[in-house]
């Protein structure tokens, strides 16, 4: 009888652990997909500078947009309470191509850049923790650069500074605000399934560096807002 009761005893300890996986004290590491989707504009290309003098020159109904890109994405959430929890997360930066728009609309792709994002985030997931399915909601910040930035098109390059010219990209960092909504759902005690989606009221300045045949520079920038729907659907894991 004593045996019977230790199982019971045992087995009772196992279902109250597996009914609590998103309890205080749980940490979860997830893996999945990203899908960046830019709502994305800008301003008319302007004209900076030629040999060093100013000259402020505004390319009337130029314009460029960002494509979407999809990457690989981890985050890792630790739940202080049963309901909050924080979480950090980031990912391989996607490559994102970059099209001409009005004027600028029929040489197509004209650059690319690589999207750093990482982000930490406060959550607050409803239900209790013995819940399968939790929806949440999220407020954090988000440092956002660029790297690798370049011009991709021959064509677009000789309309900047002529033929044999060369040019260099670079673009602005900035602290966003990220907007967060989503839901997990338990499989079992330890694996978890989950989508959210996010809001990064995102813009940033590329400069372009140009230098003519001939030695002369000629400096180029354009404000591009970005404004992305992030989602991220993924598997995780709580240890």
């Amino acid at each position: 009888m004593a045996y019977k009761k230790a199982l019971a005893a045992a087995a009772g300890m196992i279902l109250a652990t597996a009914a609590h996986a998103q309890a205080a004290g749980s940490n979860i590491v997830s893996l999945g997909w990203f899908r960046v989707m830019p709502n994305s504009s800008s301003d008319p290309l302007l004209v900076k500078s030629i040999g060093g003098m100013p000259v402020n020159q505004s390319q009337s109904g130029t314009g460029a947009k960002i494509q979407e890109a999809d990457t690989v994405g981890l985050a890792f959430t630790h739940f202080f309470t049963d309901n909050i929890a924080v979480e950090l997360v980031g990912g391989i930066p996607p490559r994102h191509k970059i099209e001409g728009t009005g004027s600028l609309s029929g040489y197509g792709e004209i650059g690319s850049a690589k999207q750093w994002s990482p982000a930490v985030l406060a959550k607050w997931y409803f239900f209790n923790a013995d819940t399968k399915f939790r929806p949440y909601v999220g407020l954090g910040l988000n440092y956002t650069w660029f790297s690798d930035e370049k011009i991709t098109n021959s064509a677009f390059q000789t309309k900047l500074a002529g033929p044999g010219s060369k040019s260099n990209v670079s673009t602005d960092g900035s602290l966003n605000p990220v907007l967060n909504v989503g839901a997990t759902y338990a499989i079992t005690k330890d694996w978890f399934v989950g989508l959210s989606v996010s809001y990064l009221p995102l813009k940033t300045t590329a400069t372009i560096d140009s230098t003519t045949a001939t030695g002369v520079h000629v400096v180029s920038e354009a404000k591009i807002k970005i404004n992305p729907v992030v989602t991220f659907l993924n598997v995780g894991y709580r240890f």
